[in-house]
Formats: C-alpha cells, sequence, structure tokens
C-alpha cells in the first residue's frame, strides 16, 4: 500500500464563520486554530498547509474565566529603552478585542512559516457583519 501525499494544488479550502458571543477565549482559539491547521479534514498532513478561512465575530463578547481579566497580561515593547507596555486582559477587551483572539490562536499555531500563512486566513470583527458574505461561509459550532 502507498502512502498519500497531499499536494497543494490538491487543497479544497471552504470557508467558516464562528460567533464567539459567549464562547470562553480559550475554547474558541483552539477550535478555530484546528480549522486553520486543517485537522478536521481527513487528508490533513502537518508539512502542508491545507486549513480552511475562519471569520470570527463579535470578538468583544467573548468571555474569561476566573479572575483572568484583572491576571492576565499582554506584554509590548516598542524596541526603546524602558519600551515595555503591559495591558490587562480587561483593558484588550475593551479597546482590541480582534487583537486578543488574534493572538490566542496565534500562539495555538506552528511556530514557523505554515503557522504564518494560516494565521493570514483568519478574519476577526468586533460586530455581527462580515465583508465575507460572497464566499457563503459555513457555521462553524465551536461548545463554549
Amino acid at each position: 500500500m502507498k502512502t498519500y501525499h497531499v499536494r497543494k494544488e490538491d487543497v479544497v479550502r471552504s470557508w467558516w464563520v464562528v460567533d464567539a458571543q459567549g464562547k470562553t477565549l480559550g475554547r474558541l482559539a483552539s477550535q478555530v486554530a484546528r480549522v486553520l491547521m486543517g485537522k478536521h479534514k481527513p487528508y490533513y498532513q502537518p508539512d502542508v498547509d491545507c486549513g480552511d478561512f475562519v471569520i470570527v465575530l463579535n470578538a468583544d463578547k467573548v468571555v474569561a474565566t476566573g479572575k483572568k481579566l484583572e491576571q492576565k497580561k499582554y506584554y509590548f515593547h516598542s524596541n526603546y529603552p524602558g519600551g515595555l507596555k503591559e495591558r490587562t486582559l480587561a483593558w484588550m477587551l475593551e479597546n482590541k478585542p480582534e487583537e486578543v483572539i488574534r493572538l490566542a490562536v496565534k500562539r495555538m499555531l506552528p511556530k514557523n512559516r505554515l503557522g504564518h500563512r494560516m494565521l493570514k486566513r483568519l478574519k476577526v470583527y468586533r460586530g455581527s457583519e462580515h465583508p465575507h458574505i460572497a464566499q457563503q461561509p459555513k457555521t462553524l459550532e465551536v461548545e463554549a
């Protein structure tokens, strides 16, 4: 029996839409990362980019459990001396909710060129509207 190797020409990409309202941040991010990697497909291979496009709506209504709103910190550096900035999850959800979901998913993807290419297929929006109607996305059910 021969091993089947997927070529990038054979990959069929579909579009999925996820409503993040009331969903836990980590559980949502892990399932979105799974679809971006293509692990839900029967012909998944780790060295081939076979993932799909994912649209996340209502990013500002995502939920964090426990004391994460006050205790979880995001660190940024401006590359100047003393330029380390620190933001809490509560501040990030209020001001940059798209970035919270993007960072959570990014940190679950492979740390290589393939992971960067997968992250480009993630589209995150604050409200319930998105400009990708023409792609006819299917609804992806995410457990809370």
